[in-house]
């Protein structure tokens, strides 16, 4: 099979053997080769991903969500969802008016989680990443994992009926016409939406991959080979639980998170254990849990934390198991 970034290998290699001078086999040329290549890699993954996604992003706007969305229920509407979240990242910024404008618009609180859940697990950046980082298999596996926990997570929730808990005014504000349909954009307007994506992404996430990788790739140079899997390994049952508790309260740009991810998996920590911890630091982010405060009560935050928690740890076992 060729190696589409063999590249990127080549360059990093030229530039810490011939230009750096940094001997071979040894740990600083390991650290070194892996700061290089995989910066190289993830900001290239990330520029044409953004692209792509940004692109398709533009037939998806949240009005249509709305409209798609609701007033339905079924498990169905959980993935599509899950899926609508997938490609219109949520972020804590936007979480409150994104939050109120869904429940306003009568779509079920179960569906509105199932697309709170997912967006911040499943985005072109974080697919980009994993892609250069930990291949295509790790992540389709993650991705699949995202929709997944999105659609379970928020049918869960939605059979718990605790609408009760959701702030009273979210349910007297008014966001506008529901019914209005989306601007109908040009190839060149779509082109130019994406192209400003790109930059204010990538302006955004870069120094997070620069810092996430070179910690990987201290980590990848000099952490004694298998300590993880010591002390994090199949054989330790609590692996996956103490991943996801560590994980939780942390707050870390999803970009900084993968290169790091990937070298302790390089050191012997489980695939599944891994991403256990980083759909942790995602998905329920300390300052996430502060934004939605403003429209939640603490039973409805309380209950979000607990089953996500539960079914991140769910989903760590058994891909601990399939890998």
């Amino acid at each position: 099979m060729v190696d589409v970034f063999y590249p990127l290998q080549w360059i990093a290699d030229k530039l810490v053997y011939e230009v750096l001078g940094i001997a071979p086999d040894t740990h600083l040329a390991a650290s070194v080769n892996f700061i290089i290549y995989d910066v190289l890699k993830i900001l290239i993954l990330l520029v044409v991903m953004i692209f792509a996604i940004s692109y398709i992003r533009t037939f998806v706007t949240p009005e249509k969500t709305r409209r798609v969305l609701g007033g339905k229920t079924g498990l169905q509407y959980h993935l599509l969802a899950s899926l609508l979240g997938a490609v219109t990242p949520f972020c804590s910024c936007s979480s409150v008016p994104l939050f109120i404008g869904f429940v306003e618009a009568g779509i079920p609180l179960g569906v509105t989680f199932s697309f709170l859940i997912t967006s911040p697990l499943v985005n072109e950046a974080a697919v980009a990443a994993l892609w250069a980082t930990l291949g295509l298999k790790a992540t389709l596996i993650y991705a699949v994992s995202g929709v997944l926990l999105g659609v379970f997570g928020g049918y869960i929730i939605g059979l718990m009926k605790m609408e009760k808990y959701v702030a009273d005014f979210v349910y007297k504000i008014k966001v506008g016409d529901q019914n209005k349909k989306p601007e109908a954009l040009s190839i060149k307007e779509r082109t130019a939406i994406a192209f400003d994506n790109v930059k204010d992404i990538v302006e955004k996430v870069w120094l997070y991959v620069i810092i996430g990788v070179t910690l990987g790739g201290i980590f990848h140079g000099y952490a004694p080979e298998g300590i993880l899997a010591t002390y994090a390994g199949k054989d330790n049952l609590l692996a996956v639980p103490i991943a996801v508790i560590i994980g939780v309260p942390l707050y870390s740009n999803v970009m900084g998170m993968i290169p790091i991810v990937e070298s302790l998996i390089g050191k012997g920590l489980p695939v599944g254990t891994a991403l256990a911890f980083l759909m942790a630091v995602t998905a329920l982010s300390l300052p996430e849990m502060i934004i939605l405060k403003k429209v939640l009560k603490n039973e409805l935050i309380g209950a979000f934390v607990l089953v996500v928690s539960l079914s991140i740890i769910f989903t760590g076992y058994l891909f601990n198991i399939i890998l």
